[in-house]
């Protein structure tokens, strides 16, 4: 039955995530750590840290880790099944269907309503991670990497990936 609820868990949330990777974050919390409680509000921080600094698709990535966690190489096999599976359906049978009425009013206007919907979810996320952050780590460790973080890409133009390497290094040393 774990292997079913995993399944549906990485679906339902993939096949509602319209935006891609970061709209699904916050759902894969909601059935994850709230609905499930296959993992707490901390693991799942610091899978999702440890996913952004990893190349390719975020959800994909945490589907694979929290999958294996729950159920094994099944379990993660499963879950980025199902992580994939509501893309490869929509993209086939709907994409279609969006491109052939692009130009469509509905069809701008549906875009246009979910974005903000997106952002709301995303800033939420931002919220709790921040929260929970404060927390775990203290302001003065959030304030240092937020800070460097902002100086380093904005006005040194430094690459985003470098400076995730760059946190996690300081994260596994100092913290």
């Amino acid at each position: 039955m774990i292997y079913l609820h995993i399944f549906w868990a990485f679906f339902l949330t993939n096949i509602l995530g319209y935006g891609g990777g970061p709209a699904t974050i916050p759902l894969i919390q909601k059935e994850v750590v709230d609905h499930y409680h296959w993992v707490t509000a901390q693991e799942f921080n610091e899978a999702l840290a440890m996913g952004n600094a990893l190349p390719g698709p975020i959800a994909t990535k945490m589907g694979g880790y929290i999958g294996y966690q729950v159920g094994g190489y099944i379990g993660s096999g499963l879950a980025v099944l199902a992580t994939v599976a509501p893309s490869l359906i929509l993209m086939l049978t709907l994409m279609g269907l969006l491109y052939k009425f692009r130009k469509s009013p509905q069809v701008k206007r549906m875009t246009l309503y979910v974005k903000p919907t997106i952002a709301v979810l995303l800033g939420v996320m931002a919220f709790e991670s921040f929260y929970d952050s404060y927390f775990q780590i203290g302001i003065g460790h959030i304030l240092l990497l937020g800070i460097g973080s902002y100086l380093l890409m904005e006005k040194m133009k430094v690459h985003p990936g470098l400076v995730v390497f760059a946190s996690l290094v300081y994260g596994a040393f100092i913290l």
